[in-house]
């Protein structure tokens, strides 16, 4: 019986170290208490290894029961390592925290840029920044289905972007302010634009695989510069880690579009970057032999498959003392789109537009976009730090853009194929550079309780369109057959050259004295800065003509290609006497008294900003311009006060009112007119700045690693709005423009969402926008007068929201993350809601770009020895760009199209086509 009860025993002590459970846990960082995603975790005896997922938790299956070593290890962290004991249940309790391993120099903590670009990192700015702003880390820049900054803004709670030609997306919107009303900074320092129009930055000229993170400022506070009624947009580079880091990426792709269409190109290679008034002075009469034929020969073939790659290189030196970070990027793709544009014009007394052309147009791009980044900065100890920063950014565009217009006239009969056409191709090169040099320094004094930080920065933005040809030809069309013809009467051929350079001298210098230390914190800061900022700006257009002999020459039978044709030149000294050839400057002198307040429940900054802007131009040829030079002098003192109140360790409400100002550039004040596109824009000297009070309110919480609730509501206030609408010139009635002015006062108002969550493995990002704006400006309409049976106009207030103004926004992105097997995978799709895209000179005829969403996806595998393999698809539902007039004219239901639907009149539609991209990556620590 003994020996039958000691074998029982024995079966059961086995079967009960013999029994599997689970074991969880999770891996915090010590200092923060926030999860940390990635970690690897290795289970001892047998050896078994995993990850932490999106939350920070970890998982074994089947572990037996008794004692267990685990070690913990991350980058930046020390490793650590716990024995357990392992029981039958209840081993989902797990908790281990970490702490940095950063490397320290006399005092002066040097933390790897592998944390900074991190998602938690990013989160952990947020919670910490004085101003409201969103924060999208290097990590994820990396990781998603975007190339280019302004493609990764759209995925920013409260922000929509306007694509450009080819569909890339070009500018920001920032709460349903325009692209004018927000600023660009490298790194913390205002860079000027390259644009001829806009003093705002094209997004699209900087590859995102440069950035450490990209930073949204939504309010400001008195040490940032006042122009920013919208917010600001600061792009953070990547920094120099204590060991050495090699990252390497290459990549290559196509565009969907043309696999049913050919791309088109011109010989470029020729092309004189100035015209024939530059290179020969200006009594010099050009001929046709002046202008390179490159311009006009054009080939219709499969482009290449697009190539991209980066790479950047960092490491410390001297004992860490000297850091040095290099790094260059190149893109070279080719892009484009379909789209059909239909000319309109309000007649008469009707109310709305007819419909008087459809002009079907094929844009093919090649785009080649470059970026070079460096950086060295020196510790000379705890107390002084310098460090020389450069970047250098360069967009070349080569586009080409064929173009078929058919007139509704009475020769037009869809149902025989009978119309008139004209067929027009413009070539267009533009060049687009911005270099920054900014050399800073840090310095403390007085056991930390004064700090000095001076920048002296110089940075220069060029645009170049060297020789934009365009040729126009007649055509025609019988019984379905459509054929060029010969070249129009009036100007069939011209060759235009636009240039502006602008150069910025800057110097910043902020000073912070610590009046309060320990429980309760109090810092007093007064700095400000001085920019000299130069501008000049270059015009010249030749119009080339048939000569007399070759007047009704034949497309196809007396000559085969536009590089046949003999022209003559019809302007031989060009039209340089243009008032878009002009200097211009701008002076801006600021400074700001703020302070801060801390507590263990309160954070409070406050204090004014004064800026005196002095801004100026001078036509070199007027041509009896009322204003042939103009200056601006103004002074703004711009208050403003954030408060933060600390409800929990994770929660808190954040508060601010600021005001800002939006300065008009220099394009618009300059009385320049020229032709872009369908209409002539002209300046207006007359031109005010606007003046925003701005209102913000956010509740905030942050309850674990990577994750965030965000929401909150804005106000806005905006004195002399800056808009463009269509006016009727005061002497040529049938005269219209598009101009800049201001009108009245406008509101903006809305409340954001911004949700990010993760599940292990899975991840939600999710953020919405409403916002509402009123605006009101003068429209024309038009009336018979019932005395004399005349039509006449009549100028009445239309209420109306601001330009590219969306009511609803959306961002809806879908993580997995496996660390373990090396998977990132991302479908993220945007919603954008109708917004107005064109204003109207005519009541309620304004074009309205049609709602629309954008779906992208990328995936990414690594391996082993810091290899991965990556996917990228953008446009995948392939979404149009359509504008429409709300309302419609009877005659337009006579057109064989289907243009009206639902009471609304279709305008143009845009086709862009998917976009797809594989590559692999090296990264080496």
């Amino acid at each position: 019986m003994n020996k039958l009860l000691q074998i029982l025993f024995l079966l059961l002590f086995c079967a009960g170290t013999a029994y599997a459970t689970k074991l969880k846990g999770h891996v915090y960082d010590r200092q923060t208490g926030e999860a940390i995603v990635g970690a690897t975790v290795v289970l001892e005896n047998p050896r078994r290894i995993t990850n932490t997922g999106l939350d920070g938790t970890f998982e074994f299956k089947d572990v037996k029961v008794g004692t267990a070593t685990i070690s913990v290890s991350y980058i930046t962290y020390k490793t650590i390592s716990k024995t357990i004991v392992v029981v039958k249940e209840d081993n989902d309790h797990l908790k281990f925290y970490m702490e940095s391993d950063s490397k320290s120099l006399d005092d002066v903590t040097i933390k790897s840029n592998a944390v900074s670009s991190t998602d938690q990192g990013a989160r952990r700015l947020e919670k910490d920044a004085t101003q409201l702003m969103n924060i999208v880390s290097g990590r994820s820049i990396e990781i998603s289905p975007d190339l280019t900054v302004a493609n990764v803004m759209q995925r920013v709670s409260g922000v929509s972007i306007e694509r450009n030609s080819n569909g890339d997306g070009q500018y920001a919107i920032l709460r349903g302010m325009d692209k004018r009303y927000n600023y660009t900074l490298v790194n913390g320092v205002k860079i000027p634009s390259p644009d001829n129009k806009y003093r705002y930055v094209p997004l699209d000229l900087f590859p995102s695989d440069l950035l450490d993170r990209l930073e949204v400022y939504k309010t400001l506070t008195p040490n940032l510069e006042g122009d920013a009624i919208g917010g600001a947009i600061n792009m953070v580079m990547k920094n120099a880690p204590g060991l050495l880091q090699v990252n390497a990426n290459v990549s290559t792709g196509y565009s969907q579009l043309f696999f049913d269409r050919k791309f088109a190109s011109f010989d470029a290679s020729g092309i004189n970057y100035k015209s024939p008034y530059e290179l020969n002075g200006k009594n010099y009469n050009a001929m046709q032999n002046d202008f390179t034929k490159g311009t006009l020969d054009y080939k219709y073939k499969n482009p290449a498959p697009n190539l991209i790659g980066s790479l950047s290189l960092s490491k410390r030196f001297l004992d860490n003392k000297l850091g040095v970070v290099i790094a260059g990027s190149y893109q070279n793709t080719y892009r484009g789109s379909n789209s059909t544009f239909y000319n309109n014009a309000v007649v008469g007394s009707d109310a709305y537009a007819t419909i008087t052309s459809k002009s079907y147009r094929e844009f093919s791009e090649q785009q080649q976009r470059t970026g070079l980044h460096g950086k060295a900065d020196y510790v000379f100890n705890k107390d002084h730090q310098i460090s020389l920063y450069n970047v250098y950014v360069n967009l070349k565009n080569q586009q080409v853009r064929d173009a078929v217009t058919t007139t509704y006239n009475g020769v037009y009969n869809p149902t025989v194929g009978n119309a008139e056409l004209v067929y027009d191709t413009r070539n267009r090169l533009t060049e687009q550079q911005i270099y920054n040099s900014t050399l800073h320094g840090d310095h403390k004094f007085f056991d930390d309780k004064f700090k000095v930080q001076w920048s002296a920065v110089y940075s220069s933005a060029k645009n170049d369109v060297p020789d934009n040809t365009s040729i126009s030809l007649n055509g025609i069309e019988q019984n379905f057959q459509s054929k060029r013809t010969s070249l129009v009467n009036t100007n069939p051929v011209t060759r235009r050259w636009e240039r502006n350079t602008d150069e910025d001298l800057t110097g910043y210098l902020d000073l912070t004295y610590c009046v309060l230390t320990g429980v309760h914190k109090l810092d007093i800061m007064t700095g400000g800065l001085y920019r000299d900022k130069q501008r000049s700006s270059f015009f010249n257009n030749y119009s080339l003509a048939p000569n007399a002999d070759g007047a009704n020459d034949v497309y196809g039978v007396d000559f085969q290609n536009y590089t046949d044709l003999n022209l003559v030149v019809s302007n031989p000294t060009g039209a340089v006497a243009n008032s878009l050839t002009y200097d211009a400057t701008e002076k801006i002198g600021a400074g700001y008294g703020m302070f801060k307040y801390a507590s263990a429940k309160l954070e409070v900054i406050g204090g004014a900003r004064v800026e005196h802007t002095n801004q100026g131009y001078n036509l070199l040829f007027p041509a009896g311009e009322s204003f042939p030079k103009g200056n601006q002098v103004y002074t703004d003192v711009l208050p403003s006060l954030t408060a933060k109140y600390f409800l929990t360790e994770k929660a808190q409400l954040h508060a601010s009112y600021y005001k800002a100002l939006n300065r008009p550039g220099f394009y618009e004040i300059v009385p320049g007119k020229v032709v872009n596109e369908e209409f002539q824009e002209r300046g207006n000297p007359n031109l005010q700045r606007a003046l925003a009070d701005n209102f913000d309110l956010r509740y905030e919480l942050f309850p674990g690693a990577s994750e965030q609730l965000l929401v909150g509501a804005f106000y806005k206030r905006i004195k002399n709005p800056i808009e463009y609408t269509f006016q009727a010139d005061a002497v040529r009635g049938q005269d219209i423009y598009y101009t800049p002015g201001n009108f009245g006062t406008a509101k903006n108002y809305g409340a954001e969402v911004d949700y990010i969550k993760y599940f292990s493995k899975i991840g939600v990002k999710a953020n919405y926008t409403y916002t509402h704006s009123r605006i009101v400006t003068p429209k024309t309409t038009r009336s018979i007068n019932s005395a004399t049976g005349d039509i006449q106009a009549l100028s009445v207030d239309q209420e109306r929201p601001l330009y590219g103004q969306s009511a609803h926004i959306a961002n809806l992105s879908l993580l997995f993350k496996d660390t373990k097997k090396g998977w990132d995978v991302q479908v993220a799709g945007a919603y954008t809601g109708p917004r107005i895209n064109t204003v109207s000179q005519f009541l309620n005829n304004d074009l309205w770009q049609e709602g629309f969403i954008q779906m992208d996806a990328s995936a990414e595998k690594r391996f082993k020895g810091g290899i991965s393999v990556f996917v990228k698809a953008n446009n995948i539902l392939n979404t149009p760009t359509k504008l429409f007039i709300k309302g419609t004219n009877p005659e337009n239901d006579k057109i064989n199209e289907d243009l009206v639907k639902n009471g609304n009149t279709l305008v143009r539609s845009d086709y862009f086509g998917q976009n797809y991209l594989v590559g692999f990556r090296y990264k080496f620590n």
